[in-house]
């Protein structure tokens, strides 16, 4: 017997506790990060991923300087507060996805077309839905999600298992990260309000100089079009914005993480 298994069976208890840790730090991810907490993702896909990673980091992770395996309730709340900074964190991405996709909506008079959301279960616009799986599929086909498992991974060596922390550092951290969405939201969709409201001041400007134009009639369908005109030509740079702002909320997280 290597000496590998026989201090993995010596110090059972100790694995088992830092296991059940590290389980409920990964649950913050599959709660709230995006793709992992999606409707579409089955419940045992998303156990299997939680319960493999807990096999892998466990014997790993109950070994590092400072690390704390006990089951009590500081190191419990601990572990869960890391797990929520990084899920709620990330999810303020499709947050604000949403947000631009409910002003493209007034834009495109789609205001009051709305869709069930699977995942908080009430109304979203149809252009926030849409949106979102679009940055889920940037997320994957930029490999942003293994980043961010990568970047859960690391955070046992920043904050041990057993030693996290929830002050009022971390919670000021994400209330600010929270107050960027409106910003970031704007910035996505400032094509699109331009062309709309050119549009807009346009028509208003003609209708006024004929009179005879039926200005609503028209103005609708013409900044309709122009709108998505501006949208389908601004598509290119989406992914880009996407996999930056992903980039910035997880190093933000990793940032608001409080170190023992």
């Amino acid at each position: 017997m290597t000496q590998d298994a026989s201090s993995l069976i010596h110090n059972w208890p100790q694995y088992l506790s830092a296991a059940m840790l590290v389980m409920i730090r990964l649950s913050g991810l599959m709660v709230f990060a995006p793709l992992f907490s999606s409707a579409a993702v089955a419940p045992r896909i998303k156990t299997g991923l939680v319960l493999a990673m807990t096999v892998l980091l466990a014997p790993a992770v109950s070994v590092v300087p400072g690390a704390h395996a006990v089951l009590e309730m500081k190191a419990l709340l601990g572990e869960l507060s890391v797990g929520l900074v990084f899920g709620m964190s990330l999810s303020l991405l499709n947050e604000a996805l949403m947000f631009v996709g409910a002003v493209l909506g007034m834009q495109f008079s789609f205001s009051l077309v709305n869709l069930l959301d699977p995942n908080s279960k009430v109304e979203t616009p149809v252009l926030g839905q849409m949106l979102n799986w679009l940055g889920l599929l940037v997320i994957i086909g930029s490999g942003l999600d293994r980043t961010l498992l990568a970047a859960v991974a690391r955070s046992f060596a920043v904050v041990p298992v057993g030693r996290g922390v929830m002050d009022v550092t971390s919670a000021a951290a994400l209330v600010r990260m929270a107050g960027g969405i409106f910003l970031a939201g704007l910035q996505l969709s400032a094509p699109v309000l331009a062309a709309g409201l050119t549009v807009e001041v346009t028509v208003a400007v003609v209708a006024r100089l004929s009179p005879q134009l039926p200005a609503m009639i028209v103005g609708i369908p013409v900044k309709t079009m122009i709108a998505y005109g501006v949208m389908i030509g601004s598509l290119a740079v989406w992914p880009t914005w996407i996999e930056r702002h992903f980039t910035a909320l997880l190093h933000a997280a990793e940032s608001a993480l409080v170190k023992p």
